[in-house]
């Protein structure tokens, strides 16, 4: 519940904000944590930290033209949402998909700026994408859409201003086009400007893995402060992209073992366990669909109805989309055993879902502290780029499970400090918000 001091902030953000749904619940998320922090620091209350935190202070609609091969101009529309910059300059990805809309990416933005304040990283919070699928599309028609995209948002970017990376749709060979235009167009090799580039220019080791493995790394954390380990847990995974595929690698890693993976079409069980090798070929290289993965592994099932959350497991690792694992898959995984969830995703677990696992005591790492892995190495991308540097990749792994384990502590003594031992939700909630809030005040009235 939001405290009723925090109601009226929140009554303004849905009149403000009509019809964005999906804000409007990342915005209560937060708020619903807020309510001991006014009391114990009420400058913030006085400075309108809290209603300032929830408007973002830029907002870039764009109209982006481009032709297919057949010839035909095609419209899509583009955003930029540039949340926050008290901590740093924006950081955050860039989502091509057709449901992507203004409220969809303000929504992103909002939860990438308590993430990024997680991170410890000198990094505020932002988020864009464009309607566009890139899914069947040729390699120069992707090319086309994004020389365009970028054409429009290069004036809005910079290595000290504003840093997107890649997201939902947009991977490396994305982001080798726009960084590509960047060039073209500004006449600088600006490294520092986009992040997951490839490695031969400018990219950095683990930042392909970074968000499936920190996701792992957390959820390792949770289970260590209650004397447990991944090692023999059995566990499910939704997704089965970037973020999935070596979420699954880590588990395996550390001596769990992932049963079930999902995508659009449906699910496939493997009680076996999933092999890691199979499904980046038929996911990354291939772009396949995850029944062909089914076809290659003769111990694997593939389901086109129910759901992968009625497979039983110990640890549930949601990594698709938003609002995917509904009260009702939250009742399921309980029932059948489940301890412990990270967020791979962001916001992939509806309000309900939350609120059963933690009223079950199920573990629950909430995906701006869980995920927060891709931007963290991001970070470190950023770092190597200023210094004209190139870490290993065992170093890098190194600093990203330092940096995941430390978001872990941040999140546990600050839920313990406020009254919510064990609530990674709260604790996660307040440790950031006081970072951002604190650093707002500080700087003025901007």
């Amino acid at each position: 519940m939001i405290d009723e001091k925090l109601e009226g902030i929140f009554a303004d953000v849905v009149r403000r904000n009509p019809g964005e749904l999906e804000f409007q619940q990342a915005v209560r998320e937060v708020l619903e944590s807020l309510g001991p922090v006014l009391v114990k620091d009420p400058e913030l209350a006085e400075h309108k930290v809290i209603e300032r935190i929830c408007e973002p202070e830029r907002q870039v609609i764009f109209r982006v033209p481009w032709q297919d091969d057949t010839g035909e101009i095609q419209i899509n529309r583009g955003f930029r949402v540039e949340f926050n910059s008290a901590l740093g300059p924006y950081k955050g990805g860039l989502r091509f998909h057709p449901s992507v809309h203004l409220g969809t990416v303000k929504f992103l933005g909002f939860e990438q700026t308590f993430k990024n304040a997680l991170t410890g990283m000198p990094i505020g919070g932002g988020k864009g994408g464009a309607d566009f699928d890139p899914k069947g599309r040729s390699d120069t028609e992707v090319m086309r859409f994004c020389q365009s995209f970028m054409t429009e948002l290069y004036r809005h970017l910079g290595e000290h201003t504003d840093v997107p990376a890649g997201d939902v749709g947009v991977g490396t060979r994305e982001i080798g086009y726009l960084f590509g235009q960047y060039k073209r167009i500004t006449n600088r090799y600006e490294s520092g400007v986009l992040t997951g580039k490839g490695i031969d220019w400018s990219g950095a080791l683990v930042r392909t893995e970074a968000t499936g493995y920190g996701t792992v790394f957390f959820a390792r954390k949770m289970l260590a402060a209650r004397g447990d380990s991944l090692d023999g847990k059995t566990c499910v995974v939704s997704g089965s992209g970037n973020v999935a595929v070596y979420a699954i690698e880590k588990v395996n890693q550390l001596g769990g073992r992932v049963v079930a993976c999902s995508d659009s079409d449906g699910y496939v069980v493997d009680e076996k366990g999933i092999d890691v090798e199979v499904l980046k070929a038929v996911k990354l290289d291939e772009r396949g669909r995850i029944a062909d993965y089914a076809d290659r592994c003769g111990t694997a099932r593939f389901h086109t109805k129910g759901s992968v959350w009625e497979v039983p497991c110990d640890v549930a690792l949601p990594c698709a989309t938003q609002n995917e694992l509904t009260g009702r898959d939250a009742a399921a995984l309980i029932r059948n055993g489940c301890i412990a969830v990270a967020e791979g995703a962001n916001m992939p677990t509806t309000p309900e879902g939350v609120r059963a696992f933690l009223d079950a005591g199920v573990l629950f790492g909430p995906g701006k502290a869980a995920n927060a892995g891709g931007v963290a190495t991001s970070a470190l991308e950023m770092q190597q780029n200023a210094s004209r540097d190139s870490w290993t990749f065992e170093h890098t792994e190194a600093r990203l499970a330092e940096i995941m384990a430390s978001i872990h502590d941040r999140c546990f003594a600050t839920a313990d400090e406020f009254g919510a031992p064990g609530n990674y939700v709260v604790g996660a909630n307040i440790a950031s918000f006081l970072k951002v809030g604190r650093a707002m005040v500080a700087l003025g009235l901007v």
